[in-house]
């Protein structure tokens, strides 16, 4: 504990705490049970008055009864952002989990009390929805409202969606808070270090150094691989009956429609990023040179090269480094995300009783987002800092949307944060002038984009093979699922990388496979787009930054599809994402 308080101190991430008096001025806040109640009896009323009437309803009433549900959902969203803040960097503090769950336990009943909504506008014929919609009045809301009747073959009874709805509090929200939980508490090698610390090892100069930090991560995961393994089977058993009673063709249709995707969309970008699998083999063959070893294993894969710096980078550095770079691209960007610096909207320090990893949270409009990091000084976190900064501009600018239409679907909203991550390392790049200390910063850019791009994809191969084998043969056993995540990797790695036993039960703590099935190619969609799109940057100049913030300020008013027309992208065709990959390619042939 100590360490990571000098740590912290030596960085200057110890003052970098969020305030959360935006939200509420604390737990005990009497705005705070304010809210509660009026939440509380405000989808009591809605749905006294308004159930059972959606197909009477005229355009103005019909506006009058989204804007209600809107405002209703806005504060429920802004309890559940300030409980979940507050309870995310003290998962050790029981009233800070109490409320928590309060607030779950609140969201489902109002989900319930509301449910009727979507059910009775879906069950409305097409003609008569089009006539509703045709009025400029209910403009600002027709592509939300036409979204929600994608999901109409999906949905079940009045009585069935309070059923799940209801149940959701002891369901999956229940279960990844008990898997938080776990990896807040568990502790790694003889010193007792979080997950944070020792991840953050693997990318140590001394080999002996990353050796250890994955046989201690291994360990780690190995002591709780009982408990893992019951919440992953119990996950994935739970997403198969929900998807059986939705109707859903495969595990990843639910996903899909939730992005706004079709299937065949999605499966020519993944298909067409494991036909350049050769790619990350070519790579860490070179790799394997550079650093001398004969055979790199899965303990070197993030080891930096020679003349990579590897000094500490403080805060303020990073801050400016980060203001920099966006100011050079848009000066409105970089004043929305020095925002978040001066206005204490961020939350910087390792704890042991903080979640690892990193977040921005969108929050609700009326407020600001919230990013959370995990700073430990090195360079890979300052590109952590660019790409939620990235989340929290587009987060800012989409507010102006309203509530409803400022949910950006995932793989677009992924777009934004790695556009940030490129601004600052060409930046950076700039600046370098030795060409082995440019070789290696390439080379820590191209293992950024392979975590992105290669390992997502490879994660969504592995969790296909795991929602597959649940459905069709059973419970999975920790092996099963051992060899699952090897077969993927290897598939991936080929010979370039020897990946031991050990390194098999690593895909036990990866959270997305738990609280958002199918997520992970959004990574991958993201910065395939977004090399894409840094390649007309590079044609158009300004002309390009105009488009690009108007398509962050669009949040999800429009499918992605329609928001990526003025770009002239199709996301249909294996060419475009051909695209993005020859960009990586050429970055490889740099440093061949």
């Amino acid at each position: 504990m100590a360490k990571t308080t000098d740590l912290n101190s030596t960085l200057g991430t110890d003052r970098v705490l969020w305030n959360l008096s935006d939200l509420y001025r604390g737990e005990d806040d009497p705005a705070l049970e304010k809210d509660i109640i009026f939440c509380r009896e405000e989808a009591e009323a809605i749905h006294a008055t308004h159930s059972k009437t959606v197909a009477e309803l005229d355009n103005k009433h019909l506006f009058e009864l989204v804007r209600r549900l809107e405002q209703l959902d806005e504060r429920l969203t802004k309890l559940a952002t300030f409980s979940f803040l507050n309870f995310i960097t003290r998962i050790d503090n029981e009233v800070a989990g109490a409320l928590d769950q309060k607030i779950h336990e609140l969201y489902s009943f109002c989900s319930a009390r509301t449910v009727f909504f979507e059910l009775e506008w879906n069950n409305l014929g097409d003609s008569h929805v089009e006539k509703l919609l045709s009025s400029p009045l209910l403009a600002p809301y027709s592509h939300y409202l036409r979204t929600m009747r994608k999901f109409r073959p999906h949905q079940l009874s009045e009585k069935e969606e309070k059923l799940l709805l209801e149940k959701e509090v002891v369901g999956r929200n229940s279960w990844t808070t008990l898997f938080e939980k776990i990896f807040a508490h568990q502790k790694f090698g003889e010193q007792g270090r979080t997950e944070e610390e020792v991840l953050t090892d693997l990318y140590h100069e001394k080999r002996t150094v990353r050796k250890q930090a994955a046989t201690d991560m291994t360990l780690g995961l190995k002591d709780q691989s009982h408990l893992l393994c019951h919440i992953f089977n119990t996950l994935a058993a739970d997403k198969m009956i929900t998807d059986r009673l939705r109707g859903f063709e495969s595990w990843l249709s639910a996903m899909n429609l939730s992005n706004q995707l079709k299937d065949s969309t999605v499966e020519t970008l993944i298909k067409t990023v494991v036909s350049r699998y050769d790619i990350v083999r070519r790579y860490y063959t070179i790799k394997g040179d550079l650093l001398g070893l004969d055979r790199l294993r899965d303990y070197d894969r993030y080891a930096p090269l020679p003349s990579l710096p590897t000094r500490q980078i403080g805060w303020d550095e990073c801050r400016s480094t980060v203001l920099d770079s966006f100011e050079t691209f848009s000066p409105e960007m970089a004043e929305i995300a020095e925002q978040f610096f001066m206005k204490n909207w961020i939350h910087a320090p390792v704890s042991s009783s903080k979640r690892g990893g990193a977040f921005a949270h969108p929050c609700v409009p009326e407020v600001h987002p919230y990013i959370l990091v995990n700073y430990t000084g090195n360079l890979r976190d300052v590109s952590t800092v660019a790409h939620e900064l990235g989340h929290g501009i587009h987060q800012v600018l989409a507010a102006r949307q309203g509530h409803f239409n400022s949910d950006t679907p995932l793989p677009l909203a992924e777009t934004a944060s790695v556009f940030a991550e490129l601004l600052v390392f060409n930046s950076q790049l700039d600046l370098i002038d030795d060409k082995k200390e440019q070789r290696a910063f390439i080379c820590q850019k191209l293992e950024s984009i392979f975590a992105t791009v290669f390992r997502q994809t490879a994660m969504n191969r592995f969790e296909q093979l795991m929602h597959e084998s649940r459905r069709q043969e059973g419970e999975i056993s920790n092996e099963k699922f051992n060899s699952f995540w090897l077969s993927t990797q290897r598939e991936m790695f080929g010979d370039s990388v020897e990946l031991g036993e050990d390194y098999g039960i690593w895909w036990s703590y990866i959270p997305h496979f738990l609280s958002t099935p199918g997520y992970v190619y959004s990574y991958a969609f993201g910065e395939l787009l977004v090399l894409a799109l840094y390649g007309l940057y590079l044609k158009e100049g300004q002309p390009f930054v105009k488009k690009y913030l108007t398509l962050l300020e669009a949040g999800g008013s429009a499918s992605p599809y329609e928001l990526l027309q003025p770009f002239g992208i199709d996301l249909n065709d294996a060419k475009f994402w051909q695209t993005g990959l020859g960009v990586i390619e050429e970055m490889l042939a740099r440093i061949e």
